[in-house]
């Protein structure tokens, strides 16, 4: 949970403004821009005026990217940090602006993702009159940011949105928010006036200091002995899998986690972010038999994601008689670090220096030799057989000419017109269930989808920010139907902004993530039917882009080249057979 202060002067020891700052917002513009930050997505409102007139008149002047709805703003955010591996920024109005944000700011917890929410707040001196949209904001993200707190002082903006971006920075990353009584954003630095008696004072926590400089507080190296110990549980494995998520790309260890794996022979497979790191069709990428790995492994290394419901919450192994595996994780920062199941070992901190390390410790534990190790030899090329075995299984679907379209006929057409660079954004549920098994991006960094909270609505948010993020890069969307009832209206942002994105929307007229286990449960099933054929095309059409419904299989890779060629948002309305479930083996649950 994040520490809450709104006492007057809570940013920790007063720092006297720059010369010239002008008014909070320019303050605020300034220091947004000194950690990177060239884009600000918002929906317009009149308590963060001065942070707009801060963007429109810095050297250079700071991008604003308005949406049609908060939580929209945040996502952008959450997927610029992502995708740039800086933090991102959202600015949101009072009240309603806030708490229409806090799924995005949510997300971005779950998902260890580096944002700044700016909001504005009703003015010191009427709080508790019953001003406009009073409401004391802090109290209600504390728990999901890691930190939340109220700046009073015109003259110190500056100092507390520096201190906002060196917190959400620094591991384990996450989002980080601050608002601004009226008087703080509106006043001139050197004209600061001291909070009215009347303000909200909430102690729940203790203002943390300034980091020096402002700079994000580095991880440090883990300690040598965990690495060591790691290496120890790898020199006793027969059948070990490593996994790669998220945190090793917004770690920028993405380099040395491949080298580690191809020096050590170690079968990947990869999750979230991580995808990538190893690209599609190297030999050691195993996702494809994922099943089978994590059925028949003995010792299981998970680095860089949490061991959730996403991986059977760390439990692997025991097929046919077989012991459970090992499992080792590593992390970003000691707190992240699985407390709910036992482990065999594990290790904090910069997981780049861990996998530059990894490699000299097992050859230091004595266990890999001139001939390679044991795995090779049988482990390996079990995982890789498997993964063929699976690859051919599915090749027919993936070619299906079956009426009503497969889902999966969807995913065959798509991943043969993808760019190396492309990337691929999911926002569903049985749909982009299906993205994730048979999308697998070229490099690191090309693939964005909720996370583990599981928010339906990202989608439009992500392709904004995307979109601004990577402009010569194909940007593809993909949406259930029922997704799309979320944030679609942000369409007329793409239009707005002349940020083309091709949408695929896979309609099967249901919310089939739990009308097929409703199904299961019951016998029958009740609020699951969205309608058939919705034109969600003519939707995007009618907000300025375009779009074409596809009913036949063979339509879907025209109306595909149709789309990349448009230059312009593009939404593909695929009609998909209802009948069809993804064949799920979990339910988070």
């Amino acid at each position: 949970m994040a520490e809450v202060s709104e006492k007057p002067g809570g940013t920790g020891a007063a720092q006297a403004p720059e010369p010239g700052a002008g008014h909070g917002g320019a303050q605020a513009v300034a220091a947004a821009q000194r950690h990177g930050v060239t884009a600000m997505f918002t929906l317009s409102g009149g308590h963060v005026f001065p942070l707009y007139d801060g963007a429109v008149k810095a050297d250079p002047p700071m991008r604003l990217v308005d949406v049609r709805h908060e939580q929209t703003a945040v996502f952008a955010a959450e997927a610029t940090a992502r995708l740039g591996r800086r933090p991102g920024l959202a600015v949101l109005t009072a009240g309603p602006g806030v708490t229409n944000g806090i799924s995005g700011i949510t997300t971005a917890h779950f998902n260890g993702s580096p944002v700044v929410v700016l909001a504005g707040r009703a003015p010191d001196y009427r709080w508790g009159s019953g001003s406009l949209q009073e409401i004391d904001h802090p109290l209600l993200v504390a728990p999901v940011t890691k930190r939340a707190w109220t700046e009073h002082q015109a003259g110190q903006v500056g100092a507390a949105v520096n201190e906002a971006f060196r917190l959400a920075a620094s591991p384990h990353r996450g989002p980080v928010f601050l608002d601004f009584s009226l008087e703080a954003l509106f006043g001139e630095a050197g004209n600061a006036t001291a909070a009215s008696s009347g303000v909200a004072a909430n102690t729940a926590g203790t203002p943390a200091p300034p980091g020096p400089g402002g700079a994000a507080t580095a991880p440090g190296a883990p300690d040598g002995g965990a690495v060591d110990a790691v290496a120890a549980a790898l020199a006793g494995a027969s059948r070990p899998v490593l996994v790669l998520g998220s945190d090793v790309w917004l770690g920028g260890a993405e380099t040395a986690a491949r080298a580690a794996a191809e020096e050590l022979r170690l079968p990947v497979i990869t999750n979230g972010q991580g995808r990538g790191v190893l690209p599609s069709g190297h030999d050691l990428l195993v996702t494809r038999a994922r099943s089978v790995a994590f059925r028949e492994a003995d010792l299981v290394v998970v680095a860089g994601t949490p061991l959730d419901f996403r991986l059977g919450y760390g439990e692997f192994g025991g097929a046919d008689g077989v012991p459970s595996a090992q499992v080792v994780h590593v992390a970003d920062a000691p707190d992240q670090i699985a407390t709910h199941r036992p482990l065999a070992a594990s290790a904090a901190g910069d997981l780049a220096a861990f996998f530059t390390a990894l490699p000299g410790a097992v050859r230091a534990s004595g266990r890999s030799g001139a001939a390679g190790p044991a795995w090779e030899e049988s482990w390996l090329p079990r995982l890789q057989a498997a993964r063929t075995d699976a690859m051919a299984a599915d090749s027919g679907l993936l070619a299906a000419g079956a009426d009503p379209i497969h889902p999966m006929r969807v995913y065959g057409e798509l991943a043969r017109l993808l760019d190396d660079d492309a990337v691929v954004i999911g926002d569903g549920g049985d749909f982009v269930s299906y993205a994730g098994k048979y999308i697998e991006p070229a490099r690191p960094g090309g693939w964005l989808d909720p996370g583990p909270y599981g928010c339906l609505g990202t989608g439009l948010g992500y392709a904004i920010a995307a979109r601004v993020a990577r402009p010569s890069a194909q940007v593809v969307l993909l949406l259930g139907d029922g997704a799309a009832g979320f944030s679609l209206m942000d369409a007329d942002t793409l239009v707005r902004h002349r940020l083309p994105v091709v949408m695929v929307c896979g309609n099967n007229g249901a919310w089939g993530l739990e009308k097929h286990p409703m199904q299961a449960l019951y016998g029958y099933d009740v609020a699951a039917d969205l309608q058939p054929g919705c034109r969600y095309d003519e939707v995007v059409r009618a907000l300025g882009g375009a779009g074409e419904i596809v009913t036949r299989p063979d339509g879907i890779a025209p109306a595909l080249r149709r789309g990349f060629g448009s230059g312009v948002p593009y939404l593909v309305n695929v009609i998909t057979d209802p009948a069809i479930a993804y064949p799920r083996t979990t339910t988070g649950v």
